[in-house]
Order: structure tokens, then C-alpha cells, then sequence
């Protein structure tokens, strides 16, 4: 990068800095440092500043990289996680928030507390800081620094570094700075996308305008255009036909969008209408967001395909001399031109660190009001609990960052999907925790050891599932296309098809046994759900029903 990339990055540094401080002073004036205000911003965003916040926590290393590396090796179907989370944001904004915004629950533990008992909220909570730190703030740490290295050149071990050093300037501030510093974010973001989109659509198109080089690809890179994969597709592995609109990616992004104390922690601060509001507008950003993270993967893989000039396929090649999708993004940013590239940079680190934000608050909310208040303090003052959790998304920090250096590399290196293989692994988890949401919403006969066999009992199930390949010949279930040959030739049931097994194993389970132990005199405790508190707002509704339309009109069209 040149001087004038530099610059433009540091500006951008220093506005979002500003800003967030800014907001830091005037609400600390306006309230004492109280724990649900830290945590929450109880009140004080806006749908407009939750919306962005959503997407920014979302989108990060994982998204720009890894969906941008997706999109190079899979193409247009890996947008289903974002175009079905659209569809899923309308659900959650429906039928959950109003749920947790009705009986005041502020965490996901909390939730688990007041709906099974205090015995299966702390496993929980123990289980989500361990997910929380080893797969998530890890993997986006190592996969951005991994990026910045590449289209900076910095040592990744400083890149690391300064974006966790980054990540917890703003993340002390509470909140209300990360959710209003996201608006900021999100426009940089977007903005950075589309520019390397139109730079790259132009140059297929041989300067003639991006609609015409979205032709070329579509018409030249055909085979890059499916949403929906047949059996016989060496990518039906990772996105395995019709699952992806009616079983596992359900599961995936109901458990993530719904489940998901950093992810809910933004609306949970609102009441339910500017909730609402909020997650619809998130899921508009989601309809928009292939543009920004897959089809530059697309572009990419035509322009070294067709040999274009601009980007080499040495570019995308490891030391070890092994392809990897994950370099598909960085070789992009490096078509910019000065200053541009450093615009594109800046956003690239704006989604990182928004993430890496979100996730050390959301550690830290949930060790904070659901581990340490319960266990070590249970009369902590509103500042001691605020100064706990400040020295918790240090600590979980400097957790990530040595995972990052040790593991890193290993887990998501050379040639590796980071995307695909955050997906799988979180999916070991998601199916038992959403049949334990699910079914605690919407079934008050169900017992909290229930609610222990879906979180343990789908857990083993899920590691069973992954290993059975190895001890059973699964070509059989090939025929129905629930088993496919991976890189080494062996029969193994697709991640997300596992999903769908484990849920059902998980809700059969939690019914037979919710059933015995009702007949046994063990009474459940129950949430307050009014069928009246599910009913929309006109323009709410209007909204939604432009989303479906989209949809359906794209899975017509790209089939």
C-alpha cells in the first residue's frame, strides 16, 4: 500500500476513535455506570443503529474472507446463509423478542435460569464463553489479521495485535459505543465492498460498466451461478441441496440469530417495536450483502480462470504452493487504486474489530451478570460489576490472541475454508441449544433435564456423527443424497444434514422425556407468552413480505 492508503486508514481510525469517545463521555454523563447500561445501552438505540450494529457484528474476517473465499470455490449458493438469515431475522424479530423483551431477560443464561434452572444456566454460561472465545473471537482474530497481513504486509503476529488492541478500546466503552460506532462501521464497510465489487465487474467487461461484466460472469461462469447443489456437485458437501431451504440451514441460522447472546444483546436494549424495526432492517442489509462478500469471490475466480490480468493465480497460492479461496478478497482489495485501496482496507478492519467488539462485550456480559455475580458476588455493586466485566474482555482477549498464534494457523491455514469450518463446528453445538430454546418457548411441559440431555446429549451426538464415517459404510444413504464422498474418498453425512439428525434426536428426546418425568409430579416453570404480543404493525408486516418476494424471485431465477 502507498502513503496516501495509509492515511485515509488512520483517518479513519481517528474518526471512529472520536466518535465512540464522544459517545462514551456524554452518556457517562447522562447516567451512572450501571451494569445493564454497559452491557446494553438499555433504551438508547435506535432501529436504524441496531440494524447496522447487527450486520457489523455479523460480517466480519469470517464473512469478507471467508465468504469471499466461498464464493470463489463454491459460488452464488454460499449466499443462502445470508439470504435465509433475511427470512430468519423476520422470524426472530416476530416470534423471539418479544418473548425475551416480554419476561425481561437481558442474557441468553438468564433466560435459561428463569425458564429451566440455575444448574442448566451455568453449564451454559460456561459452554457459550468457551464457544464464545476458542471458536468465534479466535477465528475472527486470526482469519482478519491473516487479511490485513496480506494486502499490507505486516507481520500477522502485530496485525493481531493492534486488531486486539483496537477491539478493546471500543469494547471498555460499553454498548452504547459499539452500537453507535457500528452505524460508522457499516457505511465503510459497504461502502469498501462495493467499490472492489465495481472494480472488479469492470474489468471483466473490459471497462464497459459493471452490468455488462455481471453478464460475462453469469453467462461464462455459469457454473458458478446455482443456489441449489445436486448430489453429484463435488461442493454438495458443504451446502447439500435442498437443505439449505428446509433443514440444516434452519437450524444454523435460527440457533445463531435467535439463540445467540451476541447477537440478540443489540436488540434487547429496545423496546419491541424499535426492535422489530431493527432486525427488519438488518434483514433488507442481508438481502444486499452477496454483492459486497460473494460476488467478489466470483469475480476473482473468473478473472484467473480467464487469465484477465490484475489479479495471478500466484496470488492465491500458499508457500507450500496449495490454492487458498481464503486469498481471494485481499487479491481483489489489490486492484484498487491509491487511496481507494486504503478505504477498502479501513473497512475490512471496521468489520473486524465490530466484531471482535460485539463478541468480548457479549463474553463479558455473560461472565459478568451470569458467572461472577451468581457465584463470587452476589451483592457486587453496579460499578464493581462494570470494572469485572472491563477486566473480562481483557482477559478473553489476550485468550484469543495466544489461541491465535498457537492454533491458528493449524485450524484455518493454507487452503482451508475459515467460513465452512466455523460453520461445522458451531454446528455441534446450535441443534441442542435451539430444541432447548424452542421447546422452552413453546412448550411448558418441558423439564430442565430435558433441557440438559439436548445441550450434552446432542453435543456427544454430533461428535458420533462426525466420526462415524470412519467406523460404518454410509455409501448406502448416498442414494437419498445424505451421504457424499469427501477428499479421501470416504462416505460422510454433510454438516448440514448432521444438524437435522441431531435436532430431531434432541427433540424427540426432550418430549419422551419431559413426558415422564410430568407423569412423575416434576412441574416445569413456564415463560409469559400472550398469543396478542406476536401480532405486527402494518408496515412491519409489508416489509417482511418484500423480503419473501425477493427471495422467491432469486431462488427462481438462479435455481
Amino acid at each position: 500500500m502507498k502513503g496516501s492508503d495509509y492515511l485515509v486508514f488512520f483517518i479513519y481510525f481517528i474518526v471512529v476513535a472520536s466518535y465512540g469517545y464522544w459517545v462514551y463521555r456524554k452518556k457517562r454523563q447522562e447516567s451512572v455506570s450501571a451494569s445493564h447500561d454497559y452491557f446494553l445501552a438499555e433504551g438508547s438505540l435506535t432501529w436504524w443503529a441496531i440494524g447496522a450494529s447487527l450486520i457489523a457484528s455479523n460480517i466480519s474476517a469470517e464473512q469478507m474472507i471467508g465468504m469471499s473465499g466461498s464464493g470463489f470455490k463454491l459460488g452464488l449458493a454460499i449466499s443462502a446463509y445470508e439470504w435465509m438469515a433475511a427470512a430468519t431475522l423476520i422470524i426472530v424479530a416476530v416470534f423471539f423478542m418479544p418473548v425475551y423483551l416480554k419476561n425481561k431477560i437481558f442474557t441468553m443464561p438468564q433466560f435459561l435460569s428463569q425458564r429451566y434452572n440455575s444448574k442448566v444456566a451455568m453449564i451454559m454460561a460456561v459452554f457459550w464463553l468457551m464457544l464464545y472465545i476458542v471458536v468465534n473471537l479466535m477465528s475472527i482474530l486470526y482469519l482478519g489479521a491473516l487479511a490485513i497481513s496480506g494486502i499490507s504486509g505486516i507481520n500477522i503476529t502485530f496485525c493481531i495485535l493492534a486488531l486486539a488492541v483496537f477491539a478493546i478500546v471500543i469494547t471498555l466503552g460499553g454498548m452504547k459505543v459499539i452500537g453507535f460506532t457500528d452505524v460508522i462501521q457499516v457505511f465503510f464497510l459497504v461502502l469498501g465492498g462495493l467499490v472492489a465489487t465495481y472494480i472488479a465487474l469492470n474489468l471483466i467487461s473490459g471497462g464497459k460498466g459493471i452490468g455488462a461484466g455481471f453478464n460475462v460472469l453469469q453467462s461464462k461462469a455459469s457454473e458458478h451461478f446455482h443456489l441449489i447443489f445436486k448430489k453429484d456437485n463435488p461442493n454438495y458437501i458443504d451446502l447439500p441441496g435442498l437443505s439449505v431451504l428446509i433443514g440444516g440451514m434452519w437450524i444454523a441460522n435460527l440457533s445463531y440469530w435467535g439463540c445467540n447472546q451476541y447477537i440478540t444483546q443489540r436488540a434487547l436494549g429496545a423496546s419491541l417495536p424499535v426492535a422489530r424495526k431493527g432486525l427488519l432492517f438488518a434483514a433488507f442489509l442481508k438481502m444486499l450483502m452477496p454483492i459486497i462478500v460473494v460476488l467478489p469471490g466470483i469475480a476473482v475466480y473468473y478473472i484467473v480462470k480467464e487469465n484477465l490480468g490484475g489479479i495471478t493465480p500466484d496470488q492465491l497460492v500458499t508457500a507450500s504452493g496449495v490454492q487458498d479461496p481464503n486469498k481471494a478478497y485481499p487479491a481483489l482489495i489489490s486492484l484498487l487504486p491509491a487511496g481507494l485501496k486504503g478505504l477498502s482496507f479501513a473497512a475490512l478492519t471496521a468489520a473486524i474489530v465490530a466484531s471482535l467488539a460485539g463478541k468480548a462485550n457479549s463474553i463479558a456480559t455473560i461472565f459478568t451478570l451470569d458467572i461472577y455475580k451468581k457465584v463470587f458476588n452476589a451483592g457486587a455493586s453496579e460499578r464493581n460489576l462494570v470494572n469485572v466485566g472491563k477486566i473480562a474482555v481483557i482477559v478473553s482477549m489476550l485468550f484469543a490472541v495466544l489461541l491465535s498464534l498457537i492454533v491458528g494457523d493449524a485450524l484455518m491455514g493454507e487452503g482451508k475454508q475459515g467460513f465452512q469450518y466455523i460453520q461445522e463446528y458451531t454446528g455441534f453445538v446450535s441443534p441442542g441449544i435451539f430444541a432447548m430454546f424452542i421447546f422452552g418457548f413453546f412448550w411448558k411441559k418441558t423439564t430442565s433435564s430435558a433441557a440438559l440431555f439436548a445441550t450434552i446429549g446432542g453435543f456427544i451426538a454430533s461428535v458420533v456423527l462426525k466420526f462415524l464415517p470412519g467406523w460404518v459404510d454410509l455409501s448406502s444413504l448416498h442414494a437419498i443424497g445424505w451421504s457424499v464422498p469427501n477428499a479421501a474418498g470416504i462416505y460422510e453425512i454433510p454438516f448440514m444434514d448432521r444438524m437435522v439428525i441431531v435436532f430431531l434426536i434432541c427433540a424427540i428426546g426432550m418430549y419422551f422425556i419431559s413426558i415422564y418425568q410430568h407423569k412423575k409430579g416434576v412441574v416445569s416453570k413456564g415463560l409469559e407468552v400472550d398469543p396478542g404480543m406476536f401480532k405486527t404493525s402494518t408496515s412491519f408486516a409489508v416489509g417482511s413480505l418484500i423480503i419473501v418476494a425477493m427471495l422467491v424471485a432469486l431462488y427462481s431465477a438462479y435455481w
